[in-house]
């Protein structure tokens, strides 16, 4: 038995992966703010486990992993995609409130996950296990009025490498899925339009998020000798290579 944690679970792209892997046979711990979501995204399966958690908060993810350890034992992927854009905006109008909210949720949050999965598969036996982050074409190319997201993204590659280089000694793998344009509810106003880095409003494209998820469960699926340090999966034709 296989077991995976996804954090954001309850919907867009983390519900997307948890399904892909309920379908490859993990044992899934569904992470989120959302009982009611969470176990929508369960959908009856046996081998998926809901538990509310808010990775803004320390105690809320030392539970959740605590929770791992003891009906587990052990913990083989923890894919790291909690997240939220924010309220957005010119970077002298975000305010230290909206900053601190989506740092909070990001990046210390990613960290808070990443940290405890990794303590749980450094003293599992067999040691090892694999850690997936969520980055977003984002942690290369930033989008107009998006500053905060755009740190954050930057800064879980700075983390993923972090993570891939003190993981080797210890069996862990860790990499990154950089996503383009799902279509999840985070992104319904890209087909209509969104500003472009020239002043303009533009459609742009978008892909079905199961593409995300058949990838997750690949580079799930690989053994530990192998890592995919950073892959990107994006919407064919979406302003991001070039110059728009």
């Amino acid at each position: 038995m296989r077991i995976a944690v996804v954090t954001g679970a309850g919907s867009g792209v983390g519900r997307a992966v948890s399904t892909s892997l309920l379908g490859g046979g993990f044992t899934v711990v569904l992470a989120g703010r959302h009982l009611a979501a969470l176990e929508e995204t369960a959908a009856g399966s046996a081998a998926a486990v809901p538990v509310v958690t808010d990775v803004r908060s320390a105690e809320s993810v030392a539970a959740l992993f605590d929770r791992v350890a003891a009906d587990f034992g052990r913990l083989d992927l923890l894919f790291n995609n909690a997240g939220v854009f924010g309220r957005g905006g010119p970077v002298d109008e975000v305010s230290d409130e909206d900053w601190a909210n989506v740092v909070e949720t990001n990046l210390n949050g990613a960290f808070r996950c990443a940290r405890a999965a990794f303590a749980l598969m450094r003293r599992q036996e067999p040691q090892g296990g694999r850690i997936i982050n969520n980055g977003s074409v984002s942690a290369h190319t930033p989008r107009p009025n998006a500053v905060a997201y755009t740190t954050t993204k930057h800064a879980i590659t700075g983390l993923t490498k972090a993570l891939s280089l003190e993981g080797r000694a210890v069996n862990i793998a860790c990499g990154q899925i950089d996503i383009g344009n799902a279509a999840t509810e985070m992104t319904a106003r890209m087909p209509v339009g969104m500003p472009q880095a020239n002043g303009t409003v533009a459609a742009e494209p978008v892909m079905d998020v199961a593409n995300v998820a058949t990838t997750v469960l690949h580079i799930a699926n690989l053994p530990l000798d192998v890592n995919v340090l950073f892959t990107t999966v994006m919407a064919n034709g979406m302003p991001y290579v070039g110059r728009g």
